[in-house]
């Protein structure tokens, strides 16, 4: 037996209590940390080969071990820019020198640009919605930029497209001569017909209404044996603004329809057309087209109803920036309209846990992390985005406070050992004397 591997096997067990304290005073002092994940010791050992009844002591050596995979607690707040992952993922962040990291700190607020930044000063990234609908990049950090919520102003869309759909009462008479009709526009036109008005939106925000007239042209004769019929309505589409005034019906209108089309129905009441839309042509006013999809309407034995919902978006100032479980960030207007602006991917490996970790509460993938894949929330096992709440640091404080205790403990004993192991060594020393 060596004295001196005895000494040394005691200062190899003083040190590793000191890296098991280390941990502990990281997680105690990171337990307010928002997204902090807890860091523990593992330790193992050294075994010296020994031999003829004698037995060399070895050591222990410290590894360290991170809970990343482990949810933390998540709580609620009043900032609609403080975000959570419930589930697996981490946002994709961005520091000074302009290189993504991965973390779990969501308490994002506005800089002096607009760009949402964390407490640690990592720019949160996304996918712009400039150029439409943002597709991810899944092996990559490409295409992602800093999300800036600075909206100041007003915003105008001008409507390009909409949806109009309801039902048109099979039981309606049906106006055979065409000079009636509403795209005839005249005084004579009939009262048969059915209409409905929608608001959308020119090019500088302002509300434009349309009116849509609804007629029936003719009737398919079944066999007697079945009682439904088939029919064909004609669409008419004025500009409200330019109806007759002072008499008992908006014809004739001071300019000519803006679109008409066709609908045929089947003796079952549903549309057979194979395109089921109309174009609102009204360039020489607002030099705006727009085209209506109308295969929604159906030809029953029922009240007409009407409902349209066409794109575009009033003149109106931002009053907050929500974001959605799906990572949508949206710019809520005064009038109640939103506008998407960014999307905020999260970014995951096959083994978290052995991830690089960083200053400012970041991780880098290694080779034993695997590499990253980003997606979308709530795709291909990655977790959901909780706006307006924080996922608290997922350290047991009683635990640390008990770990620490140990720890001191062990590092005591393992002194007494070395200093034994001295007193030994004078024991030998003062033989000589």
């Amino acid at each position: 037996m060596s004295i001196f591997g005895s000494m040394k096997t005691a200062v190899s067990g003083m040190n590793a209590q000191a890296n098991r304290l280390s941990t502990v005073a990281d997680n105690i002092a990171n337990v307010n940390t928002t997204g902090y994940k807890a860091v523990s010791t593992s330790f193992s050992s050294l075994v010296l080969p020994s031999s003829g009844g004698n037995y060399n002591s070895g050591g222990v050596q410290t590894s360290v071990r991170q809970a990343v995979s482990d949810q933390g607690d998540i709580s609620y707040t009043t900032s609609s820019t403080d975000l959570a992952i419930s589930g697996d993922g981490f946002f994709i962040v961005q520091g000074a020198d302009g290189t993504p990291v991965l973390t779990r700190a969501g308490d994002f607020t506005k800089d002096d640009e607009g760009n949402l930044v964390n407490a640690a000063g990592f720019q949160l990234m996304g996918y712009s919605y400039d150029a439409g609908s943002p597709a991810v990049v899944v092996n990559g950090f490409d295409g992602l930029v800093p999300v800036n919520v600075n909206q100041e102003g007003l915003t105008a869309i001008a409507s390009t497209s909409g949806v109009f759909k309801g039902n048109l009462d099979s039981g309606a008479n049906v106006v055979s001569t065409a000079a009636d009709r509403p795209s005839a526009n005249s005084a004579t036109t009939t009262t048969d017909t059915k209409k409905f008005s929608m608001v959308a939106y020119d090019s500088l925000g302002n509300k434009v209404m349309y009116d849509f007239y609804f007629t029936k042209t003719s009737v398919t004769t079944p066999p007697p044996a079945t009682p439904a019929t088939a029919s064909t309505w004609e669409v008419a589409i004025f500009r409200n603004a330019d109806a007759a005034t002072g008499g008992t019906t908006s014809f004739p209108y001071s300019t000519a329809a803006i679109g008409t089309t066709t609908l045929d129905f089947d003796a079952t009441g549903k549309i057979t057309n194979s395109t089921g839309a109309v174009t609102i042509d009204d360039t020489a006013r607002t030099g705006q087209m727009i085209d209506m999809d109308l295969t929604g309407f159906t030809q029953l034995g029922a009240d007409f109803a009407g409902t349209g919902t066409p794109n575009g978006q009033a003149a109106s100032p931002v009053k907050d920036v929500t974001v959605d479980g799906d990572g949508i960030v949206y710019a809520k207007y005064e009038d109640g309209s939103t506008k998407p602006l960014y999307r905020i991917p999260l970014a995951n490996v096959a083994s978290p846990d052995k991830l690089t970790l960083m200053s400012g509460n970041v991780y880098s993938a290694n080779g034993q992390s695997g590499v990253t894949v980003t997606g979308f929330p709530q795709t291909n096992g990655l977790g959901t985005i909780k706006a307006g709440a924080l996922e608290g640091s997922n350290v047991d404080l009683a635990g640390e406070l008990t770990e620490m205790i140990e720890s001191q403990r062990s590092y005591t004993a393992n002194s007494k050992v070395f200093q034994t192991g001295s007193d030994i060594m004078d024991v030998l020393v003062n033989l000589k004397r």
